[in-house]
C-alpha cells in the first residue's frame, strides 16, 4: 500500500470518529416533553379540552423525568400539576404534589406550605 493511500484512510478513518462524535446530542437536565406549547394552548385557549391536555403533559413530563440527565422532576412541575388539581376541586391531590414538590425542592417549601394552609383554610371556612 502506497503512503498516499494509508494517510487517506487514515484521515478517513480519524474524521469519521471525529464526526460521529459530534452528532451525539446531550440529554437536557430536565424533561419538559411539550410543557410550553401546552401551556401557552392552555392559556391562549382557556377550555376544559385545553386544562385537559395540560394537565396530561405535565403528568407525561413526570412520568419521563427519568429520561433526563438529572434524572428528577423539573423544578416547578408538581407545583403546576398540584394548581391545576386545585383549581379542579381536587384538594387533597393538589397537597400531595404541592408536598412533592417542596421535598423535592426544599426552597419552595415556604411557597408550598402556604398553598396548603389556604386549601385548609378553605376547607374549614366550608364547613
Amino acid at each position: 500500500m502506497k503512503l498516499s493511500n494509508k494517510l487517506t484512510l487514515i484521515t478517513s478513518v480519524v474524521m469519521m470518529i471525529l464526526i460521529s462524535g459530534c452528532s451525539s446530542q446531550p440529554k437536557p437536565l430536565y424533561n419538559y416533553e411539550d410543557y410550553s406549547d401546552s401551556y401557552y394552548h392552555y392559556k391562549k385557549n382557556a377550555g376544559e379540552q385545553s386544562a385537559l391536555e395540560y394537565k396530561q403533559n405535565l403528568e407525561k413530563a413526570i412520568e419521563n423525568a427519568g429520561d433526563s440527565r438529572s434524572g428528577r422532576v423539573a423544578p416547578g412541575l408538581y407545583a403546576d400539576l398540584g394548581y391545576t388539581y386545585l383549581k379542579s376541586g381536587n384538594n387533597q391531590k393538589a397537597i400531595e404534589y404541592f408536598t412533592k414538590e417542596k421535598t423535592i425542592y426544599p426552597e419552595s417549601a415556604h411557597f408550598m406550605d402556604r398553598m396548603i394552609q389556604k386549601i385548609h383554610a378553605q376547607e374549614g371556612d366550608k364547613k
